[in-house]
């Protein structure tokens, strides 16, 4: 190989060279859930006083990462930093409709243990809410590592701008994508395979409303795919397997895609 080559890749010319690996990055969040739900076998703590520190150390960790990942000065990176820990409970609360929900929808499901320990629709929707609280904050590319993260774990794609209301229930979830200006209200429930994207991909549409708006209480099964940003899915409705909207439906609406199945005795055809 010729040397420019080598000299263009020690050159290392990307913008933020110092930012944190991104397993460093995913691992403060993963010890950020274990410490808010010992359920995943996080840390053991003597006393709350131990707690506090460890909780503090997460805070001076996560206050590293965002003054490596952004142009803040270290004192706004700091406030961030205290900012988001102080919403701490907020989180734990909202995460805590999000197990109910699993919990309270699923038949399978035999106790919150379970729901927090093995269900990956809930790994991925941790560390969305972590990737959002961050996002609105205004950190670059540090809310995207985390939902990557997941994604790579669960195969469940959620944006961290995404804005998604309280009980969350993901069911199964492999191969869900939730786009960047989508909404989603409360107690919403999705299965495997659902697409919530854009029309269209080009580049000038940046920054506009491009995913669809999911109303409270609607269930969206298996397949379905929901396109564009003006497409309203009207709360208490019903969106079924494989179905694929690009349009509005009204609330209380049953959306289902009808194909011809015949069943024949192999029996008799032979």
């Amino acid at each position: 190989m010729e040397d420019h080559f080598f000299e263009h890749i020690f050159k290392n010319p990307l913008e933020q060279p110092n930012i944190p690996p991104n397993e460093v990055i995913s691992n403060w969040a993963e010890k950020l859930i274990k410490v808010i739900f010992s359920e995943n076998a996080g840390e053991e703590f003597a006393d709350i006083s131990a707690l506090k520190q460890y909780v503090s150390g997460l805070e001076l960790e996560l206050f590293m990462i965002i003054s490596a990942s952004c142009k803040l000065k270290n004192s706004a990176c700091k406030n961030v930093a205290g900012e988001f820990f102080a919403g701490l409970p907020e989180l734990y609360r909202i995460l805590n409709t999000d197990i109910s929900a699993i919990y309270e929808g699923d038949p399978a499901a035999q106790s919150r243990f379970e729901v927090i320990r093995t269900y990956p629709g809930f790994y991925a929707i941790c560390f969305y809410r972590i990737a959002h609280l961050l996002y609105n904050f205004g950190i670059p590319l540090v809310p995207r590592i985390l939902t990557e993260h997941a994604h790579s774990k669960t195969g469940i794609d959620i944006h961290p701008a995404a804005s998604i209301g309280e009980y969350f229930y993901i069911d199964h979830g492999t191969g869900i994508v939730i786009g960047e200006t989508s909404i989603i209200g409360r107690y919403v429930k999705f299965y495997q395979g659902v697409t919530l994207g854009a029309l269209s991909v080009k580049k000038v549409l940046a920054g506009s409303k491009r995913h669809p708006t999911v109303e409270d209480r609607v269930v969206i099964y298996s397949g379905a795919t929901i396109l564009g940003g003006d497409t309203v899915i009207g709360h208490d409705s019903i969106v079924g397997g494989n179905v694929w909207l690009t349009e509005s439906i009204e609330p209380f609406s049953t959306a289902y895609h009808s194909p011809i199945i015949t069943i024949r005795n192999h029996k008799e055809t032979s």
